[in-house]
């Protein structure tokens, strides 16, 4: 068993389990300055889109060139030490999205990070996803990295 399933284990569980996934086919991620769609189904498939649209995808505060919290910078640069273009969306810039996106994956904090279309976690579970070397291989298995 990963650290990801360990962690995912011990973890309480809240709202009922698995957010519902729409059959429609992803959407070509947008850039990190695209407007979210306001009406409330729509916010579900715009995440749904960038989470499924993208190898690995991170919602966060600020960018990776420009984080606005501790904890976005220390997710944005572990996924930069691996040499990897990091797509993203600033919560900060849509409250829709902000707490869309905590909805979506039943997770209260932000950053999250998706590879795959798999919900990872946020900063300190990449952390150690990172320290035990189990990053490495989510990213080459969701062909992020080579």
């Amino acid at each position: 068993m990963g650290i990801v399933d360990k962690i995912k284990r011990s973890l309480p569980i809240v709202g009922g389990g698995e957010a519902p996934r729409t059959t429609m086919p992803p959407r070509p991620a947008p850039q990190a300055s695209a407007a979210a769609p306001k009406a409330e189904g729509s916010i579900h498939d715009f995440i749904d889109g960038m989470v499924k649209g993208n190898k690995l995808f991170l919602f966060m505060k600020g960018s990776p060139s420009s984080p606005q919290c501790g904890f976005s910078a220390n997710a944005a640069g572990i996924l930069q030490s691996y040499g990897v273009e990091v797509p993203h969306f600033d919560v900060l810039s849509d409250p829709d999205v902000r707490n869309g996106v905590k909805e979506y994956s039943d997770w209260p904090t932000i950053p999250q990070l998706y590879i795959g279309g798999e919900f990872i976690g946020g900063s300190d579970i990449l952390t150690e996803l990172h320290q035990s070397g189990e990053l490495r291989g989510l990213l080459q298995k969701a062909g992020a990295i080579a």
